[in-house]
């Protein structure tokens, strides 16, 4: 007696062998089944897309600060332009420059990490002088690996820039509460006569 899983063998493989028999791989006209026709299409159009080398979007930014000088006629050099003037005589003042300060530093990690990324991918690109296997990648993440430093401390200038601010309000909370304080007197309570 054949046990239960030969048995379920046999009636699989009939019925495969069914289902088979009924799928012409050749139809009439002498065409061929178009089972993997999309797939094919996708697989070669993937294949064909990142066949080449690897070319990340570019974003350029260009931002021109004009400074229309007062009498003096002076200019303002190029990281004057880039950040506000150092004039530290309020906390809204250190909390603007500390601010802008952070906010600068993070959008120009952001781009000097992208440029790494993109550097890199050029300079893979350039042959090895040697032909050695993956040198042109090594070098070229030799040379990139200073310029993502670079995002790195930016990065790290926006996080002190956050400290400083927070610093300041630590260091001076009892300077900062007396100007509240002055800032806006304590109002009495009012007495509703109407309410009785």
């Amino acid at each position: 007696m054949a046990d239960n899983g030969s048995a379920n063998r046999a009636a699989n493989r009939r019925y495969r062998e069914a289902q088979h028999a009924s799928r012409p791989r050749i139809d009439e006209n002498g065409n061929k089944s178009d089972k993997f026709a999309n797939a094919g299409a996708a697989v070669g159009g993937f294949v064909g897309a990142m066949g080449g080398s690897f070319a990340p979007p570019v974003n350029v930014n260009i931002s021109r600060t004009v400074v229309n000088g007062g009498g003096g006629g002076g200019r303002r050099t190029h990281s004057q332009a880039l950040m506000p003037e150092p004039d530290f005589s309020s906390p809204a003042q250190v909390r603007a420059y500390c601010n802008h300060l952070r906010a600068t530093a993070v959008a120009l990690s952001i781009e000097v990490a992208m440029g790494a990324e993109i550097l890199k991918s050029v300079l893979a690109a350039v042959p090895d002088p040697e032909g050695r296997i993956g040198g042109s990648r090594i070098r070229a993440a030799k040379v990139a690996r200073k310029l993502q430093k670079s995002a790195d401390e930016l990065r790290n200038a926006a996080k002190l820039a956050a400290a400083t601010y927070a610093t300041f309000q630590q260091e001076y909370r009892e300077e900062i509460g007396r100007v509240r304080h002055h800032a806006r007197p304590r109002q009495a309570p009012r007495m509703n006569w109407t309410q009785q």
